[in-house]
């Protein structure tokens, strides 16, 4: 089973672009809540003040999956371990629970996915995976590399046709992990979600997290207020129907996609 999957980690807490004492506060607001995943990047530059929080919480670090990324500027293979052992020195950590290429670079991924085993190989990382990676390259990155390849994270939620990634994610073995899982707010423009949960007793944005977590793919989730921290968690003890799904489902026709482009404009060009 993929760590993301292990049922204590299928639930995220996201900390871009959390800094200083908001995001010490929410990282132990999240603990308190019952998250035991965190998810940082290099890019984000907050991995050290994630790692103190964490520390602050008092949660046993064997009972947390930390995930970080590697920036694109370091997939170098003069930068990429070093900058590794730089992010586990500011998490205050011997090894991270997953580690993820941030962004694929468009003159191709084989040497960073390469220099990504090795970290595997090193014990710098108990699982490894990618992110915002396209189908092809899902397909390329399953060939080149041995060891299981633990998520592809991408932008996934009700307003966006993901069904493409979906059915990539079956053929190579790779799950798929939920950013923007509210679609920045704008799931919340459309009724249908605050009817579907008036039906549970849900929330709008529970109901669109259930959807996710029904689909098959692990979620990333990030609020600075308690009672949607907890609010995110706490949508493990419901099911939405299959009507509910397909009703959901339906959205996809929206075409809402609220990240473009990666750190190169106009690449990759999204499936």
């Amino acid at each position: 089973m993929s760590i993301i999957f292990e049922r204590s980690f299928q639930r995220a807490f996201g900390t871009w672009p959390l800094q200083g004492e908001v995001l010490h506060r929410a990282v132990l607001d999240a603990t308190a809540a019952g998250y035991r995943h965190f998810d940082t990047a290099q890019m984000y530059g907050n991995e050290a003040g994630v790692g103190a929080a964490l520390a602050a919480s008092g949660v046993k670090r064997d009972e947390l999956c930390i995930t970080t990324k590697v920036h694109p500027a370091n997939y170098d293979p003069a930068r990429f371990l070093a900058s590794v052992e730089q992010s586990l020195a500011a998490l205050g950590v011997d090894r991270v629970d997953l580690l993820l290429l941030h962004w694929p670079v468009p003159e191709g991924n084989a040497t960073a996915l390469g220099l990504l085993g090795q970290a595997l190989a090193r014990g710098l990382t108990r699982a490894i995976g990618v992110s915002n990676f396209t189908t092809a390259m899902m397909r390329e990155a399953r060939a080149l590399l041995d060891a299981p390849i633990a998520c592809n994270q991408v932008e996934f939620h009700p307003l966006l046709d993901q069904s493409r990634l979906l059915a990539a994610a079956t053929e190579t073995g790779i799950p798929l992990a939920a950013y923007s899982s509210i679609a920045r707010g704008r799931v919340f423009d459309h009724a249908i979600f605050a009817e579907i949960g008036r039906t549970y007793g849900r929330t709008a944005g529970q109901v669109v997290l259930r959807w996710i977590l029904q689909k098959g793919v692990a979620t990333v989730t990030m609020s600075t207020k308690p009672a949607n921290i907890r609010a995110n968690f706490d949508v493990m003890d419901f099911t939405l129907s299959s009507i509910d799904m397909d009703r959901i489902a339906a959205l996809a026709a929206t075409g809402c996609r609220v990240v473009r482009n990666g750190p190169t404009p106009g690449f990759p060009v999204w499936d």
